[in-house]
């Protein structure tokens, strides 16, 4: 009886993880879904053109990506417990009273937690390509050399914990309210999903502008998937460029894919 006490805390993670895994998967799963719905199903043959490999993924590949999506989702599911039990002790800088801090820092907290992910995703994306770690952080990733939106979480565990770590590294770092935080959990599922998808969605017109050489596209991240090596940023381009790790043919793949004759 007197175990009981310390049972509770333990009970309440796991039923903290048990409802936020569910939240994720049905999250996941409606983005995912569409985005495979309208690019694979609806409008596949208006779209195939721009395709940036040229074939369907194999049924394999498909179930294999969804099942370690499924591993991924209860991994961020259990590392979001622990960061809402490390807000609760005061370890991170969560608020709830908007009042605290003006309204434009929602805004830029926004802002900045995607930049921060980004340098992060960089960085340790990069390090995960080492051959010491890629065969236990990276590899499952890569089985899929023509993803579909079902890659996008289709993790190794390990990686999943890497890819995790972001949710109390933002909320350690700086101040952010937990509708700023859902929003930029929204823009960075959003965003993989379709740099996972595989069809080119920007203009061609848009590697000749500035916004082509700071955001990345579906290009970038599909090369990445087929070489293996280079093109590892996730939402935009600029490490790549400062550290001279994009593909040297990425522009001109681009050009090639955005001006493909649809049949």
């Amino acid at each position: 009886m007197n175990d009981l006490p310390l049972l509770e805390p333990l009970l309440d993670f796991f039923q903290s993880v048990s409802r936020t895994s569910l939240f994720l998967a049905l999250r996941y799963a409606m983005l995912a879904g569409i985005a495979w719905l309208l690019a694979y199903v609806l409008f596949y043959r208006r779209w195939k053109h721009r395709k940036v490999v040229q074939k369907l993924p194999a049924g394999s590949d498909i179930r294999r990506e969804m099942l370690y999506s499924a591993t991924s989702v209860v991994i961020f599911a259990a590392v979001g417990a622990l960061t809402f039990v490390m807000a609760r002790e005061g370890w991170t800088q969560l608020y709830f009273k908007r009042g605290d801090y003006p309204v434009a820092w929602f805004w830029l907290s926004i802002v900045a937690a995607i930049f921060i992910h980004d340098a992060w995703f960089y960085w340790t994306h990069r390090l995960m390509h080492h051959r010491k770690l890629f065969r236990h952080f990276h590899r499952v990733h890569h089985l899929s050399h023509n993803p579909s939106p079902w890659a996008a979480y289709a993790f190794d565990p390990a990686e999943a914990v890497v890819q995790a770590l972001i949710f109390p590294l933002v909320l350690v770092i700086m101040p952010m309210h937990p509708a700023a935080f859902g929003l930029f959990m929204v823009w960075q599922i959003t965003f993989n999903i379709v740099g996972h998808t595989g069809f080119e969605i920007y203009p061609k017109r848009m590697m000749d502008s500035w916004i082509g050489k700071f955001l990345n596209t579906p290009t970038n991240h599909a090369m990445h998937h087929e070489k293996m090596r280079g093109n590892y940023g996730l939402y935009f381009n600029i490490w790549d460029r400062l550290m001279k790790t994009n593909h040297a043919d990425y522009e001109k793949r681009f050009r090639e894919v955005t001006t493909r004759v649809r049949e």
